[in-house]
């Protein structure tokens, strides 16, 4: 359905002019932030004793990349996001992500618990993943508002758009990461409804992934494995089991109020990886319910901020940037916490701006800046959209709508 610019937000930025970062997302993001290096220092202190000898050791590593990537979401936030429409910076971001993705299978790659998803860069651990997440959503954005008026067709506006993501979860699966090739999935069918592709088309696809994912889960044995411990963590308490079983004790220990901010117990070396991908098991149980409903509510208003940033956003491809990057920091801040409730089987997904690691920290909060920069609004036009036969245009439909396309005004056609 083709809606129109609000005429009082394209007067507010005027003919091309810019306006200042969303503060509530800004301030959202960095309380996020904060919050997390609070826990990450409570959950890590006791291993970080034991290991190197210094409560402070990985807090410290966290507070140096929290500290770059505030740099980094600032001075993104003020670079005009309209040049990622061109087309040799999205597909040299992609394609960098990628070949990184590819990489952690080669001699530079990392293998830890028999998955290669990073790559040793000297003190510097990356995970290149994190970053083809944040490129899949641009690429996507740009491809989509390039073949807007094509979204109907099949052939076009489709199936292309689930070529290349499919080669990128493709190479996702050989670390193995199914985790993130899940994330990639939703962020995928999310634009493609958003920019108005057929439903038909949609549903036919997913179709088509089920048995895909069902030879996926039961062909390997840890994945089987993980699905039998989370249909009954208790049962396996003592081998598969147990990472989730201690997870959902901390979160028992918490009530509503929780034991208090450093009370934990789960983090005495009970719970494995307790600040990474499992460190919502020490909120619940230090902070309790409250606390995970106040973590909750922070990215409601992150994504909700970022969904209103997409509405308001005075081209299509801000438009699509905003929703996609939103639903990548909503998506993988759901699917973290219901995995360590148990509402979901393991995966190995960070919390947004919570958990421990560097790279998804850093990567995260450049993400952000992309979408204070899209708050900001652009002094680029949409591209020039290919020209389409009349044949092919009324194949589409009414001809009259071309999904989520806005009507531009004066100030977007430049």
């Amino acid at each position: 359905m083709e809606t129109a610019v609000s005429s009082q937000h394209v007067d507010s930025v005027g003919s091309g002019g810019r306006t200042g970062v969303d503060k509530p997302l800004f301030v959202a993001i960095v309380t996020l932030c904060i919050f997390g290096l609070v826990m990450v220092f409570s959950a890590s202190a006791v291993e970080a004793a034991r290991k190197f000898n210094n409560p402070l050791y990985f807090f410290m590593k966290q507070v140096v990349f929290a500290g770059v990537g505030l740099v980094s979401m600032l001075v993104i936030s003020r670079i005009d996001y309209g040049i990622l429409k061109k087309s040799y910076v999205v597909w040299t971001l992609l394609g960098l992500a990628f070949f990184g993705v590819l990489a952690c299978k080669t001699p530079l790659g990392v293998t830890l618990n028999g998955a290669s998803r990073w790559i040793k860069a000297g003190p510097i651990t990356i995970q290149p993943a994190e970053a083809l997440k944040v490129c899949l959503v641009l690429w996507l954005s740009y491809s989509l508002n390039k073949k807007s008026l094509k979204i109907k067709s099949f052939s076009v506006g489709f199936l292309p758009h689930l070529i290349i993501p499919g080669l990128l979860m493709a190479g996702c699966m050989l670390q193995p990461d199914f985790g993130t090739t899940v994330v990639m999935a939703i962020l995928t069918f999310s634009l493609l409804f958003v920019a108005g592709a057929k439903l038909g088309y949609i549903l036919l696809a997913g179709i088509v992934a089920t048995p895909i994912v069902y030879f996926l889960i039961t062909g390997s044995a840890y994945r089987l494995a993980r699905i039998m411990s989370f249909l009954d963590p208790l049962a396996t308490r003592f081998s598969t089991g147990y990472q989730l079983s201690q997870s959902l004790f901390g979160y028992a220990s918490g009530g509503v109020t929780g034991r208090g901010l450093g009370d934990g117990l789960q983090k005495l070396l009970y719970l494995p990886e307790a600040h990474n991908d499992f460190i919502g098991s020490i909120i619940g149980e230090e902070l309790g319910v409250i606390g995970i409903w106040v973590l909750l509510l922070l990215y409601m208003i992150v994504v909700g901020r970022g969904i209103v940033i997409g509405w308001r956003s005075r081209d299509t491809f801000g438009t699509y940037v905003a929703f996609g990057l939103s639903t990548l920091f909503a998506v993988q801040a759901l699917m973290n916490l219901a995995v360590s409730m148990g509402l979901l089987p393991t995966k190995g997904l960070n919390l947004p701006f919570v958990s421990y690691g560097g790279s998804a920290l850093l990567i995260s909060m450049s993400a952000a800046g992309v979408l204070l920069s899209v708050s900001r609004g652009t002094k680029y036009s949409d591209e020039p959209i290919e020209d389409i036969p009349d044949s092919e245009e009324s194949s589409g439909g009414s001809g009259k709508s071309h999904g989520n396309r806005r009507k531009t005004t004066g100030t977007e056609q430049g």
